[in-house]
C-alpha cells in the first residue's frame, strides 16, 4: 500500500493544501451490492459508521460481506487536507486514515456488531500500523455518528481492552472521534471493491487472534 513510514500526525504547516472538489469520478453502482457506492443520502431507518483498520481494501470486503450491510465505500477519514489523493495520504500529510463507510440496517445488524467484528478483524494495540504496514494512515480508528454509537464504542473498547491487557498483549490505539468533526473524502474508483474486482489482491488482517468476549 506504498506506505511512507509516517510515525506521527504532522503539524498544520506541514499538511498538504488539497483542493475545493473531488477531481477523479465514481461508478454510481457498488460492484457486489444492489445499492450505490456514494452514500450522502441513506435510506431510511438506516445507519452510518465510519472503522478504520489497516488497509481499506480488505477492511471492506469484511464488511460487503456481513448481513444488514446495505452499501461500502473506501476512503480518508480523520484527516485535515481537503479531497485528499491517495498518493497525498500515504505521503502522511494529510492526516487522514484509510476507512471504510457502512450502510447498514440496524435492525439485522446492530452497530455493536459491527464494532466487535472491527476489533476481531484488525490489531487494534499497534498505533500508526498493521503489520508490515506501517504509516498514519493505517491507525485504528471509530467516527461515530450519533450519541448512541460514542456510547456503544467506548463501552466496547473498554471491554475488549481489559481482555487484551488480561492477555497482556498491549493497551488499545484506537480513535474514537465523532465523524462530524472532519469530513469523509471517497478514495478514487480503483480502490472501491478492489477485492471484487481483483480478488486476489492484497489483504491485511493483522488482528490479535482474540474473539470478543461474550
Amino acid at each position: 500500500m506504498f506506505s511512507r513510514h509516517k510515525s506521527a500526525l504532522v503539524e498544520p504547516e506541514q499538511l498538504l493544501p488539497g483542493r475545493s472538489e473531488r477531481v477523479f469520478p465514481i461508478a454510481a453502482q457498488h460492484k457486489v451490492l444492489d445499492a450505490p457506492v456514494m452514500t450522502d443520502e441513506v435510506p431510511e431507518g438506516f445507519e452510518v459508521a465510519i472503522f478504520g483498520l489497516g488497509c481499506f481494501w480488505g477492511a471492506e470486503e469484511i464488511y460487503w460481506k456481513t448481513p444488514g450491510v446495505w452499501s461500502t465505500s473506501v476512503g480518508y477519514a480523520g484527516g485535515t487536507t481537503p479531497n485528499p489523493s491517495y498518493e497525498e495520504v500515504c505521503s502522511g500529510r494529510t492526516n487522514h486514515t484509510e476507512a471504510v463507510r457502512v450502510v447498514f440496517d440496524p435492525k439485522v445488524v446492530t452497530f455493536a456488531d459491527l464494532v466487535k467484528t472491527f476489533f476481531e478483524v484488525h490489531d487494534p494495540t499497534q498505533g500508526f500500523r498493521q503489520g508490515n504496514d506501517v504509516g498514519t494512515q493505517y491507525r485504528s480508528a471509530i467516527y461515530y455518528t450519533s450519541p448512541e454509537q460514542e456510547q456503544v464504542a467506548r463501552e466496547l473498547t473498554a471491554v475488549y481492552g481489559h481482555e487484551l491487557e488480561r492477555r497482556r498483549l498491549g493497551e488499545i490505539t484506537t480513535e474514537i472521534r465523532p465523524a462530524s468533526d472532519t469530513p469523509y473524502y471517497y478514495a478514487e474508483d480503483a480502490h472501491q471493491q478492489y477485492l471484487a474486482k481483483n480478488p486476489f489482491g492484497y489483504r491485511c488482517h493483522a488482528n490479535t487472534g482474540v474473539k470478543f468476549p461474550a
